[in-house]
Protein backbone atom coordinates (compact mmCIF):
# COMPACT_ATOMS: atom_id res chain seq x y z
CA UNK A 1 0.00 0.00 0.00
CA UNK A 2 1.39 3.05 -1.06
CA UNK A 3 1.19 6.14 1.33
CA UNK A 4 -0.84 9.44 0.40
CA UNK A 5 1.32 12.16 -0.50
CA UNK A 6 -0.59 15.62 0.08
CA UNK A 7 -0.03 19.35 -0.72
CA UNK A 8 2.49 20.91 1.50
CA UNK A 9 3.51 17.26 2.67
CA UNK A 10 7.82 16.66 2.90
CA UNK A 11 9.18 14.07 0.66
CA UNK A 12 12.48 12.97 -0.28
CA UNK A 13 14.14 11.94 -3.71
CA UNK A 14 14.45 8.42 -3.71
CA UNK A 15 17.24 8.64 -6.79
CA UNK A 16 19.59 10.38 -8.04
CA UNK A 17 18.10 12.70 -10.94
CA UNK A 18 21.15 14.34 -12.60
CA UNK A 19 19.23 15.91 -14.98
CA UNK A 20 17.36 17.79 -12.88
CA UNK A 21 20.61 18.52 -10.63
CA UNK A 22 19.19 16.12 -7.72
CA UNK A 23 20.11 14.03 -5.63
CA UNK A 24 19.40 10.66 -3.22
CA UNK A 25 17.93 12.05 -0.50
CA UNK A 26 17.46 15.58 -0.67
CA UNK A 27 14.15 17.09 0.81
CA UNK A 28 10.88 18.77 -0.93
CA UNK A 29 7.87 20.30 -0.45
CA UNK A 30 4.88 19.44 -2.52
CA UNK A 31 3.90 22.62 -3.81
CA UNK A 32 1.02 21.50 -6.08
CA UNK A 33 -0.68 17.69 -6.55
CA UNK A 34 -1.22 17.50 -10.17
CA UNK A 35 -2.54 13.57 -10.18
CA UNK A 36 -2.19 10.97 -8.05
CA UNK A 37 0.88 10.07 -9.67
CA UNK A 38 2.78 13.75 -10.64
CA UNK A 39 3.30 15.59 -8.01
CA UNK A 40 5.29 19.87 -8.35
CA UNK A 41 7.86 19.51 -5.44
CA UNK A 42 9.73 23.00 -4.57
CA UNK A 43 13.40 22.58 -3.47
CA UNK A 44 15.00 25.11 -1.18
CA UNK A 45 18.56 25.97 0.30
CA UNK A 46 18.47 27.09 4.07
CA UNK A 47 18.65 30.65 3.31
CA UNK A 48 15.06 29.73 1.87
CA UNK A 49 16.22 30.58 -1.95
CA UNK A 50 14.58 27.97 -4.36
CA UNK A 51 17.07 26.29 -6.00
CA UNK A 52 14.61 23.47 -8.28
CA UNK A 53 11.19 23.15 -8.97
CA UNK A 54 10.52 20.06 -11.09
CA UNK A 55 7.67 17.84 -11.57
CA UNK A 56 7.90 14.50 -10.34
CA UNK A 57 6.55 11.13 -10.08
CA UNK A 58 4.95 9.57 -7.24
CA UNK A 59 7.86 6.41 -8.07
CA UNK A 60 10.78 9.00 -7.77
CA UNK A 61 10.09 10.59 -4.03
CA UNK A 62 9.05 9.18 -1.07
CA UNK A 63 6.82 11.08 2.02
CA UNK A 64 8.81 11.37 4.72
CA UNK A 65 7.10 10.89 8.35
CA UNK A 66 5.51 13.20 10.18
CA UNK A 67 5.21 12.78 13.84
CA UNK A 68 1.88 14.65 14.48
CA UNK A 69 0.15 13.14 11.71
CA UNK A 70 0.92 9.36 13.08
CA UNK A 71 0.03 10.63 16.14
CA UNK A 72 -3.26 11.48 15.18
CA UNK A 73 -3.66 8.35 13.75
CA UNK A 74 -3.26 6.18 16.54
CA UNK A 75 -5.96 8.79 18.52
CA UNK A 76 -8.26 7.64 15.90
CA UNK A 77 -7.26 4.38 15.73
CA UNK A 78 -7.82 3.74 19.66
Amino acid sequence: MSQTIGLLDSVAVRQDLPELGLSAGEVGAVVEVLSDDAFEVEFVDQSGKTYGLHTLERSQIMPLHQRGRALQLRAQVA
